[in-house]
Parts: structure tokens; C-alpha cells; sequence
């Protein structure tokens, strides 16, 4: 992994805990699925228009690259994101983001057991380490009165995540991905605005602060880190750039403390070492064998 994908994987992971802390000052004013369809809407039209600006064009689109586009809008966007912002009216910010760091180990696990990728020891015992992490932080929670229904939709949406990230791979090999960027939210855009309105009444409220967190949700989580994510997939592979999301519950729980006063407990910050030691022994074990040089024997004089 060079210089610039360990850069561009710190970026992304930066951009894209802060929207955990932004999504709870916007869910806490307004209904989150209309919120989140507008996002989309505003964010995968202003894609689309740079994308064309920029020369691309939907029609050269290859057939899995618009795969992708569908998958992406439906899993990602729909599902994950669509989720997790209905989530985050009952739970915090930085524990939506220390769930959403298994997004990882889920990848490992579905390329493993669904897609017959290997997996060495190691990184089977880093998807056990994972799972105790989880089921530390979990307890923890529990006990201190955290919403049970909405952690459970923040690990189906980690899911749905790690199967976006696994269809992902190879999208943007042809190219025009700005203009794949637009597409896929605004596919996540239609299907949310048929689905918010069987559950929601639609209000908006002008405040300040959920104006400036909107505007910052939809440039920067919504399109920077989103293009910065396929580029990182497609430089390095879906199980190395999925690795930068053990990085989200620190920058999540950072941002959250900053801005909303959260706070983080002994048994947080136990089960975030012990998964993001998970999460580095998987990455590890996909990393290829380094060939050693052959012994050269002194010649027979």
C-alpha cells in the first residue's frame, strides 16, 4: 500500500466519521429518510453535473459499473445510510460509528464464506477478536440504556455496507467515476422518496445549525468521501480500503465529543482495541506472502 492510498484512506475515513456527528443534528429536527432523500437528490445531481463537466457520460457505462450503480444505490445508500440516520434519533453518534467500524470484518466474512477468497488463521482469528469486541461494547450499552432497535438497525445496515463494498470492486475500471458517484445516490434518492413518505410526514425546519450540517452532509461525506472510497477500491482492492474503517470509531467518537458532548466508556474503548486488533489481522492475512531471495551457494573452487 503506497504513500498516497494510505493518505486518501485516512481522508476518507475522516470525511466519512464526521457524518455520524452531522446526521445526529439533522435526524434530531427532522424526519431522516426525507432528509436523506433530499441529500442524495441535491448531492447526486450536483455528481452528475461535474461528472458531465468533466467529459463523462452515462452511455459508456460498462454493465457492471451500472451493476454497481444499482447495488450501490440500493445497499449503500438506501439501506445502510437510510438506516443508520433512522437509528441515530435514539442512539449516539459515536456509537453508530464504532458498529459501523465491523463493516470490515463483515466484508471478510461474506468474500470467505459466500465468495471462496481465502482466509488464512490469522485472519479467522481476527474475525473472532471482532466478534468479542462487538460483544463487549454491546453489553456495555445494554446496560447503560442504549436503544436495542437501533443498534440492531446500525449492524443491518454494516451489512448491507460490506455487501456495497464487495460489489464495488472493479466498478470504476473503465472509468467516468464521478459519474457513477451521482448515478448510485441518485438512485438512493428515488427509492428513498417512495419509501419516506409511508413512514413520515414531511417537515423541514430552517435552523442554523441543521442548515450548515445538511449543506456539509451533502459536499463532503456525500460526495467527496464517496468519490475518494472508489477511487481507494479501486487503487488497493475492497478488503485493504475497508480497513480504513477501523479508523471511524475514533474520528466518530472525536467529532461527537466536540460537537455534542458525548462520552465514551471504559468498556468502549476495550471493545474498539480489541476490533480494531481484529481488523488488523485480517488485513494482515490478506496481505500477499513477501518472496524471499534464493540463498546463492558459494561455487566449488
Amino acid at each position: 500500500m503506497d504513500i498516497r492510498a494510505i493518505l486518501m484512506g485516512v481522508v476518507f475515513a475522516i470525511m466519512w466519521a464526521s457524518a455520524f456527528t452531522s446526521t445526529r443534528m439533522i435526524v434530531t429536527e427532522i424526519p431522516p429518510l426525507m432528509a436523506l432523500a433530499l441529500r442524495f437528490a441535491l448531492s447526486g445531481t450536483i455528481g452528475v453535473l461535474i461528472a458531465l463537466a468533466m467529459g463523462q457520460t452515462w452511455r459508456t457505462l460498462t454493465r457492471n459499473q451500472w451493476r454497481a450503480v444499482i447495488i450501490l444505490g440500493l445497499c449503500q445508500n438506501a439501506i445502510y445510510l437510510g438506516l443508520n440516520w433512522i437509528a441515530m434519533q435514539w442512539i449516539e453518534a459515536g456509537l453508530a460509528s464504532i458498529i459501523a467500524a465491523t463493516m470490515p470484518l463483515m466484508v471478510a466474512f461474506i468474500g470467505w464464506i459466500a465468495m471462496g477468497e481465502r482466509l488464512r488463521p490469522l485472519g479467522v482469528l481476527g474475525l473472532m477478536l471482532g466478534l468479542v469486541g462487538v460483544a463487549i461494547i454491546m453489553g456495555t450499552r445494554l446496560q447503560g440504556g442504549s436503544d436495542p432497535v437501533g443498534i440492531v438497525l446500525c449492524f443491518i445496515a454494516a451489512l448491507a455496507l460490506a455487501v456495497a463494498t464487495l460489489t464495488v470492486r472493479g466498478a470504476s475500471g473503465g472509468g467516468n467515476v464521478m459519474m457513477i458517484v451521482g448515478l448510485q445516490m441518485l438512485v438512493g434518492a428515488a427509492t428513498l422518496a417512495v419509501i419516506s413518505p409511508m413512514f413520515e410526514t414531511w417537515h423541514i425546519s430552517f435552523e442554523p445549525r441543521l442548515v450548515i450540517a445538511f449543506i456539509y452532509t451533502v459536499l463532503v461525506p456525500g460526495l467527496a468521501a464517496t468519490w475518494i472510497w472508489f477511487l481507494l477500491v479501486d487503487r488497493i482492492g475492497a478488503i485493504r480500503a475497508a480497513t480504513f474503517h477501523f479508523l471511524t470509531p475514533f474520528f466518530g467518537v472525536a467529532t461527537g465529543a466536540a460537537l455534542l458532548g458525548e462520552k465514551l466508556g471504559i468498556g468502549d474503548v476495550i471493545g474498539v482495541g480489541i476490533i480494531m486488533m481484529g481488523i488488523l489481522a485480517v488485513q494482515l492475512s490478506k496481505a500477499p506472502a513477501t518472496a524471499t531471495s534464493p540463498v546463492k551457494r558459494p561455487t566449488p573452487s
